[in-house]
């Protein structure tokens, strides 16, 4: 098997005295400060910008779709940048000092005034005017938050899946990655709760200033825990071969467009793997790829050592198939944009959650903290899937999962159509109570709330966390298994870079919905007063294009394949140990 300076990193035995479970607390204490800080930042800013900006509902959620889209683009960079140049330790904790410091300028736009002082300013609050300099102070801490997160996002699960990862395609090994992308979920899950409700009601309760010094806390908190635990890391070095590797595969395969290709029966005599790797074949799927590594005239297109003379014309089988995994995930990875919109548009049921009736006893639940039902339910059903149904289902399967991810990713498109339709259920019987009360022209960010309970609105929001628990987790896990290993931040990357693309498609429907429901004097369907709006329609909208979206998936689902042939055609390439036997990986179709 052709192996990396990364993997190699990842495999000898001198690199397994660090990493295991040692270094697993450290790194999930990162994240869980990390995401309670952030979560307890995002979670209650659609009010923020509404109540203290006193900007409309969709431009503000304008503004967070794109913030969320920002945010969602940066990892792909940040992947790069840990898997070719500075490392995934390096990155991780360099996108914590930027992350820290964009809260830190978050928290001085709640300190400093944003008004002008007026006398019709404080004669009523609509005709206030920001000062000049709060919004661009606003948005750089949004925008410095965004790069930190680019940095953290992807790499933090590929460098804890990589303490514990033992390169082989084995059923323990599988089942041990699973446990741990479950558990880390489940973990990340919990703290989303605590910052939902604990960080959200001390921003209600104390205002914003205290509301936000809290998260800066928790991030110097988690960058100090990080960086505590480098003396016990795995630190796989940057190799920027495999990445550079992917574009001489295409630069190669066009060409040399116009060489004949050998006969499908071809033996591995007739490509081109590097100097003391197993022979081997490419394989017949994006056969066009297969140019890249033809060996025409092995005397003029090898030199003395074995190497390629010219790396953009000749490129080694690894080489090729890397790449063919990399290409025929794309499909599969367009159909989590959709869910990119929904999981977006959560600014809306919290909005919806400040018109009703949020009392339980004599404790007012903030509006924003309703999303906790959501990741409860995420986080229970991944402790009940991996603790009890995983076993059971795999032996009515055959899949060391229980369910396939491509199983598990489907079902969760299906709940993210569902979803949205029981949401639009839920606001049309709101709205119609609304009026029926009298309140159609009572702005709800400021008017009383109506007599209905906002516990109506926590259905569609477990409905949503059963689908990210199925679909975003089955996400990560595919894209994980599925791409080179010298590229896990990459693959997990592309999850978020779904979800910006989604942010963005969101932000569009927004403004296109927006602009074509406005006509002779009619707010149109989104307007600030959610009670003269038809919020309904708009997801409705979202329900046929998830059901569209379903289809699409089965497509993509069945010109796949098998899943799990990229491992499985490494463990068949032989890896030397350290007694210098050959170890037996048993290939598991996963």
């Amino acid at each position: 098997m052709e192996v990396s300076a990364m993997e190699e990193a990842l495999s000898t035995p001198k690199g397994r005295r660090k990493g295991g479970l040692r270094t697993i607390p450290f790194i999930i204490s990162n994240e869980i400060f990390e995401k309670v800080a952030t979560f307890g930042l995002t979670a209650n800013m659609i009010l923020y910008l509404t109540e203290r900006y006193l900007m409309s509902s969709a431009f503000a959620t304008v503004v967070l779709y794109n913030w969320n889209a920002i945010s969602n683009f940066l990892p792909i960079f940040g992947a790069v940048l840990a898997d070719a140049c500075l490392g995934r330790f390096r990155v991780i904790a360099l996108g914590s000092f930027v992350s820290l410091f964009g809260m830190c300028l978050l928290c001085l736009t709640a300190i400093l005034p944003v008004y002008k002082r007026t006398p019709q300013c404080a004669a009523r609050l609509a005709d206030c005017v920001v000062v000049p300099w709060q919004l661009p102070l606003l948005f750089t801490s949004f925008a410095l938050m965004s790069l930190g997160s680019g940095g953290i996002r992807p790499c933090t699960l590929a460098f804890g899946a990589d303490q514990l990862d033992k390169r082989d395609n084995s059923a323990r090994n599988v089942r041990t990655l699973q446990t741990f992308f479950n558990w880390y979920y489940t973990v990340l899950g919990l703290s989303i709760v605590f910052a939902a409700t604990v960080i959200v009601y001390i921003q209600q309760a104390r205002g914003w200033v205290v509301g936000f010094s809290v998260p800066v806390v928790l991030m110097v908190t988690a960058l100090t825990l990080f960086l505590l635990g480098s003396p016990f890391y795995l630190k796989a070095a940057a190799d920027r071969s495999a990445i550079l590797g992917l574009v001489q595969v295409l630069v190669a395969s066009y060409k040399n467009r116009h060489e004949p290709m050998p006969p499908e029966t071809a033996d591995a005599s007739s490509f081109y793997t590097k100097a003391g790797s197993k022979p081997r074949t490419p394989t017949n799927k994006l056969r066009y790829l297969n140019r890249a590594c033809v060996l025409r005239n092995p005397g003029k297109e090898l030199s003395a050592d074995g190497a390629a003379c010219d790396p953009w014309r000749l490129c080694t089988v690894q080489q090729v198939e890397d790449t063919k995994a990399v290409i025929r995930v794309l499909p599969i990875w367009s159909t989590g944009i959709l869910p990119g919109v929904i999981v977006g548009q959560q600014m809306f049921p919290t909005l919806q959650a400040k018109t009703m009736q949020r009392k339980v006893g004599g404790l007012e639940i903030p509006a924003a903290t309703f999303g906790v039902f959501s990741i409860l339910t995420l986080t229970v059903w991944v402790a009940v899937y991996d603790r009890a149904l995983v076993r059971p289902l795999s032996r009515l399967t055959g899949h060391a999962r229980g369910l396939s991810l491509r199983q598990r990713m489907g079902a969760g498109l299906v709940l993210f159509a569902v979803a949205m339709a029981v949401a639009a259920r839920t606001e049309s019987v709101r709205r119609a109570a609304a009026i029926a009360e009298g309140l159609r022209d009572s702005d709800p960010r400021f008017g009383p709330p109506m007599h209905m309970s906002a516990m109506r609105l926590v259905p569609q929001h477990c409905l949503m966390g059963l689908a990210e628990a199925l679909n975003l987790i089955g996400q990560i896990e595919f894209y994980y298994s599925e791409f080179p290993k010298t590229m896990s931040s990459i693959g997990v990357s592309l999850l978020a870079l779904g979800l910006g693309f989604g942010a963005v498609l969101g932000s569009a429907i927004v403004g296109i919905i927006g602009a074509a429901t406005r006509s002779g004097g009619h707010e149109g369907w989104l307007p600030s007063n959610l009670n003269r709006g038809r919020y309904d329609d708009y997801y409705l909208v979202l329900a046929v294009l998830g059901a569209a979206n379903v289809v699409y998936f089965v497509v993509c689902a069945w010109a796949y394949g098998e899943e799990g042939q990229n491992r499985v055609a490494a463990a068949d390439d032989a890896a030397t140990v350290d007694d210098g036997k050959e170890e037996e990986h048993k290939a598991v179709i996963i």
